[in-house]
């Protein structure tokens, strides 16, 4: 699969929920998302995220935890991705140590999700950057990624809330803010 996303700072939550529960969407109950990011040893931000794997270890309310691997494309914003729920978060964090990772950075965020057709929605508060919208759409076929970015994109301007536009992801947006 890919994940071809599109990501936003929000500036007024509470007017983005508006919009949303307008556009007919309905995020869900915030989940706690406890992510520890990881990079192959000897990679730094100033490689870029394209061509690379990334690895992800995710913690949900803290009870269910989920691996997951994402390798980039054409920009840090569609990628290949490989996910599965895994049983012990310590155990698996040794294995991702021993194939050749390191960790990079600790995203803590409340997420909300919801739907708009077949995209999804996601309304993220992260601890040390803020409110975001992300939206994402999981593809099996060989449509552009970019030309779907752009999709997603009128789709987010539609909302006519104040966003801004980021192509960084929450890994790249934390390691740039304690610098």
């Amino acid at each position: 699969m890919r994940e071809i996303e599109t990501k936003y700072r929000v500036r007024d939550l509470d007017t983005l929920l508006t919009a949303l529960e307008a556009a007919g969407v309905k995020p869900a109950e915030a989940v706690l998302q406890d992510d520890q990011a990881y990079a192959s040893k000897g990679w730094d931000a100033s490689m870029g995220k394209v061509g690379h794997t990334f690895a992800r270890l995710r913690t949900l309310d803290g009870e269910t935890h989920v691996f997951t691997t994402k390798t980039p494309l054409v920009n840090s914003m569609e990628c290949v991705e490989f996910e599965t729920t895994i049983a012990n978060r310590e155990q698996m964090h040794g294995a991702i140590m021993a194939m050749g990772f390191e960790p990079t950075v600790r995203i803590v965020k409340h997420r909300r999700t919801g739907e708009a057709g077949r995209i999804g929605v996601c309304v993220d508060l992260v601890e040390g950057l803020g409110a975001f919208l992300e939206l994402e759409l999981m593809v099996d076929d060989d449509r552009d990624g970019p030309a779907a970015q752009s999709e997603l994109d009128e789709w987010a301007r539609g909302l006519g809330v104040e966003l801004e536009r980021t192509d960084h992801t929450y890994d790249i947006l934390l390691l740039t803010a304690k610098t």
